[in-house]
């Protein structure tokens, strides 16, 4: 389980049946059966993931320019990033943000069923032993690929929120790493997991937040991406 998306974990008690997009807190029988239709190609496959990716080329960022917002320490912290995106000296760079829920953890799970010649019925997905292998109803996954590290300890250092619409900031309820971490060239590169509960905090399925985030290094930059939870199941 390592990419610049991920992984098979849950969302929210707000029951609906969810339109073309929109991010689904908790998996009720037609959602599922959309994102299973879609895996095994009865169907046209459905967004269950939204990624951002925050690489820069020819100066910009490969998402577009409006891409990361600075949030702290002034225009001189997002110049410096733009300009020097490979100079680790003023701290790692976040590669790509990647917001998921339970339905990309579906997905996966329909893809290995799907690989393993079997039928997967949203009945059966929507099973207790299926269920509790992906997010709690309610959480939000956020994983970070993050490049430039000066040491694995150097992950822990990495401060992430969500911003509510009230302009609270919203803590992680919980975080981890995917098992990509490694070194070269002297820093560490790999992939930081954040859960969320934002529905709880006053978000919901179809609005738009921020993910604010400052990395390891000892500075006043802090930054703003974008997110549309209205993108993807």
């Amino acid at each position: 389980m390592n990419k610049p998306r991920v992984w098979p974990f849950l969302l929210t008690l707000t029951f609906f049946s969810a339109p073309a997009q929109a991010w689904v807190p908790a998996l009720d029988e037609p959602a599922a059966r959309m994102v299973i239709d879609g895996v095994y190609g009865r169907r046209d496959a459905v967004a269950t993931y939204l990624t951002v990716d925050l690489n820069v080329k020819a100066g910009q960022f490969v998402a577009g320019k409006e891409a990361v917002r600075v949030f702290d320490g002034g225009e001189g912290c997002l110049t410096d990033w733009l300009m020097a995106p490979l100079d680790f000296t003023r701290g790692s760079r976040p590669a790509t943000v990647t917001v998921s829920g339970q339905a990309d953890q579906l997905a996966y799970q329909a893809a290995e069923a799907r690989d393993r010649f079997r039928n997967l019925s949203a009945a059966e997905a929507l099973g207790p032993e299926l269920a509790t292998a992906r997010l709690s109803a309610g959480q939000l996954r956020v994983d970070i690929n993050v490049r430039g590290l000066p040491s694995e300890r150097a992950r822990g250092a990495y401060q992430v929120r969500l911003k509510g619409t009230d302009g609270k900031l919203i803590a992680p309820r919980r975080a981890s790493y995917v098992n990509d971490f490694k070194e070269e060239a002297g820093s560490w590169s790999g992939t930081l997991v954040y859960y969320f509960e934002p529905l709880g905090a006053g978000l919901k399925a179809t609005d738009r937040t921020e993910l604010l985030l400052r990395t390891e290094a000892d500075t006043a930059c802090a930054y703003s991406v974008p997110l549309d939870l209205g993108s993807f199941l």
